[in-house]
């Protein structure tokens, strides 16, 4: 389906936004942090069913590069938007550190967040196994990039994962998690480079999530398993229609 596109005013910076389908609403948070939207395909496979928006996050590529870039003010851009729109509650979806910040704006913004699909999210550590068993992924070269129509705005990586880590060191962080009553749906790849038990983790702490794994899958699942992962999406969204679920 076409989608639209327009540059919005939000929080001091201009956010280029991508809108398609029709339906309860829907955002999608791409990851890096840095990347430019690279969504498109997973929009496309639901945007029969909801409203999808896609958008550049502030400082990458048709979006302004005012800054800052933490977590707190991506948390912002987003609520910013889904107020812009005039939704009550919205999906909010992510990819990557796009499921982080999904989850976070879900944390802040409760009472806004209807569901959350957390696409191959790494959850809230920062541990040195996990990293190591990422970089000899890397190495190996297992891993398949998302087809980037611009290159990632590196000074908006660093800055975003260094807020990253003082965020996952609330105090308060896993007791928020543990009363965050609102659906959720993981997907993983079996074949990620990126280990998931700290996926394993959030389900089992927070009440209403559950994990389901796409086998055979990497990080961009929709790139090698596109008909699993529009099957599983679907039917999250199907399943919430079916119970009334707002």
């Amino acid at each position: 389906m076409q989608a639209s596109e327009q540059v919005i005013p939000v929080n001091g910076a201009r956010l280029w936004v991508a809108t398609q389908g029709s339906g309860d609403p829907m955002v999608l948070c791409s990851g890096g942090p840095g990347c430019c939207d690279y969504l498109d395909p997973v929009a496309s496979m639901i945007d029969d069913l909801v409203r999808v928006y896609r958008y550049d996050a502030r400082g990458c590529v048709r979006s302004s590069d005012a800054g800052p870039y933490d977590v707190q003010t991506s948390v912002d851009d987003l609520e910013a938007l889904r107020a812009h729109f005039g939704h009550e509650r919205w999906v909010v979806g992510g990819h990557s550190w796009g499921a982080f910040l999904a989850l976070a704006y879900a944390l802040d913004h409760p009472a806004h967040t209807a569901a959350v699909v957390y696409l191959a999210g790494t959850g809230v550590q920062d541990d040195r196994q996990w990293h190591d068993a990422y970089e000899a992924g890397r190495a190996a070269r297992r891993e398949r990039d998302p087809d980037f129509a611009f290159p990632p705005n590196l000074d908006v990586n660093r800055a975003a994962n260094a807020s990253t880590r003082e965020y996952i060191k609330q105090p308060s962080l896993l007791r928020r998690l543990a009363d965050l009553e609102v659906p959720m749906l993981a997907l993983s790849g079996s074949e990620d480079i990126r280990p998931v038990w700290p996926v394993l983790q959030l389900v089992n702490l927070l009440p209403c999530a559950r994990l389901e794994m796409i086998e055979g899958a990497g990080h961009t699942m929709w790139l090698t398993h596109p008909d699993e992962l529009r099957s599983r999406l679907r039917a999250f969204v199907l399943e919430r229609r079916t119970t009334g679920a707002p």
